[in-house]
């Protein structure tokens, strides 16, 4: 086996692993809502989460086009150097995604990854490494707007879903919306898998084009888009119960009218993204569209500290991501070849293992995600039991 070939296999297994934390990390963008109103149970809720994941994968390939394609440039680099700067770019976001999820903030997976590319690509290439104006029309603008349009659509569909059922009693109208929350999160859950299992297809079929193993114009392989999949249906069953917390108890008190305009208002804008090939991040529009249902309903309780905590996370990611991935590129360059790649995946490793026993201090899981919310800091407490028991991520 070549350098070049092992190099490759570990920028892969990198490129599933940040699969796997952007199914964790997002989970809660279709389940938060329907785990904190009682329309699903949490592991029932994470597992069809999973499974639609699963399936929304194979529908589209055209966001993995984006990613392959309008990010990086291509025609400035190439063979090990390109791998580099994948690899480089991963660790980047997935160190991101890790320790947000660790804060329990609803960070973009999408804009981590875009980061690490971003930083990695500057380090190794200057500025001409990255094609900025991908980078604005397709990733910057849709970050911008995304948010906002999906908070004015789902203000207006709260709205008009109380008003609509002005005259049923409150618990008759719970128990008809909880039912349809269970179809609206699901619908979710199938527009994720269109639209981030494709980012990670893309980057992968970025580091096989620097490989050798596939020109630009080539089609996306069956078993990049089997195992990338399975990846992020995998960290999707595991469940963001951090990150579903927070969305679903710490951001507005939420209803099951409130959940399923919520849910409809993003299902609908991420298949529109990924119809037209936009990366777009479903963090950012479920956090939108979870706020849009709080401003919708008369007298609901939004707290604004969080969204702030959130808005803030959401300019920071990208840059930050951006400085990790230079530095990780950075890092390997200096050791050299095949031994510093291995050194930052050591590190990478090292990193995660610390991040996960530090959330063992507060672990949230499956029995307290719907515990009563204590706004004292980003990162959402465990239950008042105290419970250890074992977390699942």
């Amino acid at each position: 086996m070549t350098t070049e070939l092992v190099v490759l296999s570990v920028v892969v297994v990198t490129a599933l692993a940040f699969d796997f934390t952007n199914g964790f990390h997002d989970t809660g963008n279709a389940m938060a809502t329907s785990i904190a109103t009682g329309a699903l149970p949490p592991k029932v809720a994470v597992a069809l989460s999973a499974v639609l994941n699963l399936v929304g994968a194979f529908l589209s390939v055209e966001v993995a086009a984006t990613v392959a394609k309008g990010v990086v440039n291509l025609d400035n680099v190439a063979g090990q150097a390109l791998l580099l700067i994948v690899f480089a770019g991963l660790v980047g976001g997935i160190i991101w995604n890790l320790f947000t999820w660790l804060l329990g903030l609803p960070s973009s997976s999408s804009h981590a990854l875009f980061g690490g590319l971003i930083g990695a690509a500057i380090a190794s290439l200057g500025m001409s490494g990255v094609v900025w104006g991908g980078v604005l029309g397709k990733v910057i603008v849709p970050a911008v707007l995304a948010p906002v349009v999906a908070a004015l659509v789902a203000t207006v569909g709260t709205w008009l879903v109380f008003r609509i059922t002005a005259t049923i009693t409150s618990a008759t109208r719970n128990r008809g919306f909880r039912l349809g929350q269970i179809g609206s999160a699901s619908l979710v859950s199938l527009a994720h898998g269109t639209n981030d299992a494709q980012k990670t297809m893309g980057v992968i079929f970025l580091a096989l084009v620097a490989h050798g193993s596939l020109t630009t114009d080539s089609e996306m392989p069956f078993w990049v888009k089997f195992t990338c999949a399975v990846a992020i249906a995998l960290g999707t069953y595991l469940g963001g119960w951090r990150i579903i917390r927070t969305l679903g108890k710490g951001l507005v008190e939420i209803s099951a009218p409130q959940g399923m305009a919520a849910e409809s208002s993003s299902a609908a804008i991420i298949l529109t993204s990924s119809h037209f090939g936009l990366p777009l991040s479903t963090t950012h529009v479920a956090t939108g569209s979870i706020l849009g249902s709080g401003l919708g309903r008369k007298d609901a309780d939004v707290r604004w500290s969080v969204a702030g905590r959130m808005v803030a996370a959401w300019l920071i990611t990208l840059p930050s991501a951006a400085v990790v991935g230079a530095i990780c590129w950075a890092i390997a360059h200096l050791v050299g070849g095949l031994a510093g790649v291995l050194v930052v995946f050591s590190l990478l490793v090292l990193l995660a293992t610390l991040m996960y026993l530090r959330s063992r201090r507060q672990p949230i899981h499956a029995g307290n995600v719907n515990a009563e919310w204590m706004d004292e800091r980003a990162r959402p407490h465990a239950d008042s039991s105290g419970s250890t028991e074992p977390t699942t991520i």
